[in-house]
């Protein structure tokens, strides 16, 4: 403390040597050592009031939205400083309001550098701050639990492929989870369903029921809304539809945290969760997330820096792209490198801190999603340097987090695991010169824009920034009511697109289309960055159509079929996603996944990392999980389905209210399901018996 308030004086001294609007003396002058001591009594005072008045002012600030508390805590912190001056004796101390902004947070910048640099916030150093920044009373609650069983940490790394993680690991860029994969850790695949996509991914994973979610967004032909998943209200009643139909909270609901999320998975304490952000009152004061975080004037700082660096590091690359000619390659301009700076500096660095005061104050499961690496990846590619470097500073916040995690009141496990993958390649519209929705409106006979509209992108750090600044309309889109017509609505999610005739209250077959419009199928299925169609047929059900009058009925494929037609390039588990996703009350007229090749798909948005559909790595998520834990599968068999993924998560928090070591070993008579070719989901649950119900 004396060293940083040393350092703290010095910097006051030279600051009022080099600023004219801020003074350390009176008017007539004074000798150097009057100066000297007029800034260490400004410095002390100044810390004093950081320390006592600033949580108070934060805590009363809790309802403002995120983005913009962060820019009041300059403002916040230079009336500190001016207070601070006004304390001084004699009237010695002097600052314009501008520069007293300039001159706290460079304070603060200091102090925080001494800090560091003298080891003074070591681990323990840093456990005891948090620990006096969290809600006492939350830690005196966790102290009477009793037996301190093992509570459990659950990191999603949005986007963050199977392959990728492994690549990551063996060129060096994850150092902590290489470790962990050679110690403690085994690392397992996942598949997810047919909408590879967080809305879909998540809302399984922490309720447990991912049904009639047939895409990123789509047309619900009883309300004639549109659904989105990364807009509030469609989240909201989204998380509605799935306790609904469980009957159960979420996987968070005992004593739980949610933290950056779309959904809350049924915990009491959230923090930039997408489904309560519309709302305003003392639900959304996070007091173990903006409270722990913007306590420390320190924090503002060093993240405004980060947040700089971050939107000059994301000019540099996109220029050094352009001049490389880098291919493929999308705009990168306007409000871009600010919502990646937001994504990967501001929301990583107050989910951390939440994660960081719920294990302090002992909480029994937390959840936190971290969107840097997706929205990175939309924009450079998933396989890029640039997704790569925003992999290695996450990796460094998972150590992080498993260091705090050694101070907790209780033993924790830490579980990685991702929602989907991504697949790259170009956009459909740089490729053929022409969206979706032209190539759909040519095949209804309807006139075409001679200039293809760009998409917007559906990318999940987009919904955080517009949730923190309490904006909850998606960028692009001005209504979520589209006008009655006949027109078809068209919708992108990643790869996959929906098609919706708005005029016809009940899902159009087959046989309706091609009296309505005969050429469109034809024209879709065709088109060379097609890889099929799903309609459904007054036949036989729902039907694959594919290039050159390609189809098969979904009826008539047998499990482990090899001939799938259409949907033989897709891998293992295309034939059971699609049949799933047939089945959904909410499924489109015409579902449209792009085509594949050598793992590269074709976005109908403005991304050239993608997801949401079928094809490439995008579809192969990952779990990586203590091995203190019982295996989320059996050896030979696949984890298939974000559903699945949920009952192995609660199964794993009920373990922590038996013997800890050893774990008991897995019930084979849980995961009798052979890994095969094209395994079938539906086959797969009648086969498992539901031990986790």
């Amino acid at each position: 403390m004396v060293a940083v308030w040393a350092a703290s004086t010095l910097t006051m001294l030279i600051l009022a040597g080099l600023l004219p609007d801020f003074r350390l003396q009176a008017d007539s002058g004074d000798s150097a050592t009057r100066i000297g001591i007029t800034a260490g009594i400004g410095a002390a005072v100044f810390g004093v009031l950081s320390a006592l008045v600033w949580p108070f002012v934060v805590r009363a600030l809790l309802l403002v939205p995120a983005l913009v508390l962060g820019l009041l805590v300059f403002f916040l912190n230079g009336s500190l400083l001016l207070l601070a001056l006004s304390l001084i004796p004699d009237d010695r101390g002097e600052a314009a309001p501008e520069t007293a902004v300039v001159v706290a947070a460079v304070m603060s910048a200091v102090a925080s550098a001494t800090a560091a640099a003298l080891a003074v916030r070591d681990d323990d150093a840093y456990r005891r701050r948090l620990y006096r920044l969290a809600d006492r009373r939350r830690r005196k609650q966790a102290a009477a639990r009793g037996p301190r069983m093992p509570g459990t940490v659950f990191v999603q790394l949005d986007g963050v492929g199977h392959d990728v993680l492994r690549r990551a690991v063996d060129d060096g860029h994850m150092p902590t989870v290489a470790s962990w994969l050679k110690t403690t850790h085994q690392l397992t695949p996942w598949r997810t369903d047919w909408s590879s996509q967080t809305g879909a991914s998540q809302l399984g994973i922490l309720h447990g029921d991912n049904h009639d979610i047939p895409a990123f967004r789509w047309y619900e032909k009883d309300t004639g809304e549109v659904m989105v998943c990364n807009r509030p209200a469609s989240a909201v009643e989204l998380q509605r539809r799935a306790i609904e139909r469980t009957g159960d909270g979420g996987l968070l609901t005992v004593d739980g945290a949610s933290r950056g999320n779309l959904f809350s998975g049924g915990a009491e304490q959230v923090a930039l969760v997408l489904s309560i952000a519309a709302r305003r009152g003392k639900e959304n004061r996070s007091r173990a997330g903006y409270f722990a975080y913007f306590s420390d004037p320190a924090n503002a700082v060093r993240t405004a820096m980060s947040f700089v660096a971050e939107v000059g590091r994301e000019m540099g690359q996109s220029t050094r792209g352009r001049l490389r000619k880098t291919r493929p390659r999308i705009k990168r301009g306007g409000l871009y490198p600010f919502i990646r700076a937001f994504a990967t500096v501001i929301e990583r660095d107050v989910v951390v801190a939440a994660v960081i005061g719920d294990m302090l104050v002992g909480r029994t499961a937390v959840y936190a999603d971290l969107v840097a690496y997706d929205e990175v990846a939309h924009h450079s590619g998933p396989g890029s340097r640039d997704a790569a470097l925003v992999l290695e500073r996450l990796d460094r916040s998972i150590a992080l987090i498993a260091k705090v995690a050694e101070h907790a009141p209780r033993p924790y496990r830490i579980v990685l695991l991702s929602d989907h993958g991504q697949s790259p390649g170009e956009t459909f519209r740089r490729r053929y010169g022409l969206t979706l929705a032209d190539l759909v409106r040519a095949g209804c006979g309807l006139p075409v824009p001679r200039k293809a509209r760009r998409t917007h992108s559906g990318a999940e750090a987009r919904s955080a920034v517009r949730a923190a600044m309490h904006r909850p309309v998606e960028e692009g889109e001005n209504e979520h009511r589209p006008p009655a017509g006949k027109d078809p609505i068209v919708l992108a999610s990643g790869n996959l697109g929906l098609v919706s005739f708005p005029d016809v209250p009940e899902r159009m077959t087959r046989e309706q289309i091609d009296a309505r419009h005969p050429a469109l199928l034809a024209t879709l299925a065709n088109h060379p960055g097609v890889g099929f169609l799903l309609v459904r047929s007054e036949r036989g059900g729902g039907v694959i159509l594919g290039a050159r009058g390609a189809e098969r009925y979904l009826d008539e494929l047998a499990d482990g079929e090899q001939d799938l037609g259409p949907l033989q390039d897709f891998g293992p588990g295309a034939l059971a996603a699609v049949r799933r996703t047939d089945s959904f009350p909410h499924t489109a007229d015409i579902m449209v996944n792009s085509a594949v090749e050598e793992g590269e798909v074709l976005a109908f948005e403005e991304q050239i990392g993608s997801h949401g559909g079928l094809g490439g790595e995008q579809s192969h998520a990952f779990l990586l999980s203590p091995r203190a834990l019982s295996a989320p599968v059996a050896e030979g068999c696949e984890l298939i389905g974000a559903e699945r993924v949920h009952r192995v998560l609660r199964r794993w928090l009920r373990e922590a209210d038996g013997p800890q070591v050893p774990v008991p070993e897995p019930d084979p008579a849980e995961f009798e399901v052979p890994m095969r070719p094209h395994g079938d989901v539906a086959a797969i649950d009648r086969a498992v018996p539901d031990k986790t119900a």
